[in-house]
């Protein structure tokens, strides 16, 4: 497998992204509507990450996209708070340390961006991907934060940086 390169969301990579993340949500059955399924931004992604504020991070193998993840100022969030946003990996790039790297590389853009908390939205079904935020520290909410628009989602979550 080739090595992993990490860089930030270019023009032409909305469409590979974009596909890999509903393959994901296929692939774990969360493919529904009040997700990032039917958000109509995943098509459009390096154009969401042109806001203020926000940084999206590209993992390639090789020219092989393999994951991404993302900082996003949501609406509604309190203040010098970002949402960890659109991260999803393909599975043959899980459980070797990618995930985490994409994970770390938005935890540096959101202090660059005077970020200094993380909320995130997932599945029970993301278990592994759960997992992993526990690790880095995320704590349980018991109820959504901020206009994300995805009430599909059903656990909430919430770091200091």
């Amino acid at each position: 497998m080739p090595d992993i390169t990490y860089r930030k969301i270019e023009a032409g990579d909305n469409r590979a992204i974009a596909e890999l993340i509903r393959m994901v949500f296929r692939e774990f059955g969360i493919d529904r509507p009040g997700t990032v399924y039917t958000d109509p931004t995943t098509d459009h992604l390096f154009e969401l990450f042109t806001h203020p504020g926000s940084a999206y991070w590209i993992a390639c193998a090789g020219a092989e996209i393999a994951g991404g993840c993302g900082v996003y100022p949501t609406p509604g969030l309190p203040g010098q708070c970002a949402e960890l946003v659109k991260f999803y990996l393909a599975a043959p790039f899980r459980g070797q340390g990618t995930g985490r790297r994409l994970m770390e590389l938005c935890f540096e853009s959101a202090l660059e961006l005077s970020f200094r908390q993380l909320y995130l939205e997932t599945f029970p079904e993301l278990g592994k991907a759960v997992g992993m935020y526990e690790k880095a520290g995320f704590r349980y909410l018991p109820g959504p934060l901020g206009n994300s628009g995805h009430f599909a989602c059903n656990i909430w979550m919430l770091k200091n940086l």
